[in-house]
């Protein structure tokens, strides 16, 4: 056993918790978002211990999530929001509970717990060909599915309010181009350098 069932246990309490209040706040749809799929895919691969499936997650959501704890500890620390994006703009609104809050601190921790997996685990580079595969999937679906106020996954725009300079459409296409282009493909050339080795080639997962 590569990780320690003290990791497995509380995480998966914690992961059961979160669904609750989630689903209790914002409904069902607030689990397309790429984060909270990384938060459940993370628990299946913990317990498989899977390589694949761990790099899979971080490939798609590392950078992602280190953006928004860029912008929410700028913004507790300076009082407003310093990027321009609102990306946490959730985070200091009365209109949500602070139990939802205090659980949206997920985005905290998942890095740092991702990036140990793969420490113990290593780095499966078929990972960015499945994390480009759900994205080609996912974009899509929010966006015919999902109420554009909620802008899930950014699909109508970069933070908020949603884009207006091309049509929606157009910019959906160019927002599967670039997660690609501008959010795997630097993060798993990193991921490849940082936990290189034998386990991390892509050869079939350990008994």
């Amino acid at each position: 056993m590569m990780l320690s069932a003290w990791i497995k246990i509380p995480y998966t309490i914690f992961v059961c918790v979160l669904l609750t209040v989630y689903w209790m706040e914002r409904g069902p749809a607030h689990f397309l978002w790429l984060s909270d799929i990384a938060l459940f895919v993370i628990l299946l691969a913990l317990w498989t211990e899977s390589r694949f499936l761990t790099s899979m997650v971080t490939v798609g959501v590392l950078l992602p999530e280190f953006a928004w704890n860029l912008d929410f500890f700028l913004r507790l620390v300076a009082g407003f929001d310093v990027i321009g994006l609102n990306a946490t703009g959730y985070m200091f609104e009365s209109r949500y509970t602070q139990l939802f809050k205090l659980f949206s601190l997920f985005h905290v921790a998942l890095p740092p717990l991702m990036l140990w997996m793969l420490y113990r685990l290593g780095y499966d580079t078929r990972a960015v060909y499945a994390q480009t595969l759900l994205v080609w999937v996912l974009l899509p679906v929010c966006y015919l599915a999902t109420d554009p106020a909620r802008n899930l996954n950014w699909v109508f725009g970069i933070g908020n309010p949603p884009q207006t300079w091309v049509s929606g459409v157009l910019y959906l296409v160019l927002m599967m181009l670039a997660y690609p282009l501008l959010v795997l493909a630097p993060t798993h050339f990193m991921l490849k350098a940082i936990f290189s080795g034998g386990a991390n080639q892509g050869i079939p997962e350990r008994e």
